[in-house]
């Protein structure tokens, strides 16, 4: 049976992202980084949301497509810098996408809805830009948070989860709170949330 176009698209985005030099240790494997972090996002969503349309599942595969080919010190190491790089990431990520969604078959309408969720537009507005964030800071809170909290001292960890649980919805806050935290994160967890 010929595969959908839906799915030579999740398969393209793998390809891509199965080609980062960056490595992720996770339960005694070595995973090409963004590839491992695509298939969280992936799965991530469909737990969150089963119903999630065909756009916002693609966009959450490509969230980080091919995010190692720009570093974070090619801009400067502050602020102004941080977010300039996010920015040109995004665009980046969307560009790509939309050059496998035309390679695919999927028509302009698809592609920008696609284009419109990688980027985020209109959070807290729009229902989908809304899931993908919420389901960006469920899977770096399920997968990425204790590692994180390893390297950090506890004011930085509190203001890193505060920061994220704004950009949460309520919906995102309960499935947040159901994830299994070590107790000293949980701590910190509660006392950011407080």
């Amino acid at each position: 049976m010929k595969p959908t176009r839906f799915e030579t698209a999740i398969a393209l985005i793998d390809k891509q992202n199965s080609e980062d030099p960056n490595v992720y240790h996770a339960c005694g494997l070595d995973f090409p980084k963004e590839l491992l972090y695509s298939q969280r996002m992936s799965q991530k969503l469909l737990q969150f949301n089963p119903d999630a349309s065909r756009a916002l599942q693609i966009a959450a595969r490509a969230q980080h497509i091919c995010r190692w080919k720009i570093a974070r010190d090619e801009y400067p190491m502050d602020r102004v810098g941080y977010l300039k790089w996010r920015e040109t990431l995004k665009k980046m990520h969307a560009e790509i996408t939309a050059d496998i969604l035309k390679e695919v078959g999927y028509d302009g309408e698809f592609i920008e809805r696609v284009s419109f969720l990688i980027n985020k537009k209109l959070i807290k507005k729009n229902e989908e830009s809304q899931t993908i964030e919420d389901v960006i800071c469920l899977v770096f809170l399920d997968y990425y948070f204790e590692e994180f909290a390893e390297k950090h001292n506890d004011e930085k960890v509190i203001d890193i989860l505060q920061k994220t649980w704004v950009k949460m919805s309520e919906e995102g806050h309960a499935e947040a709170l159901k994830l299994k935290f070590s107790d000293k994160s949980l701590a910190l967890v509660k006392r950011a949330i407080s």
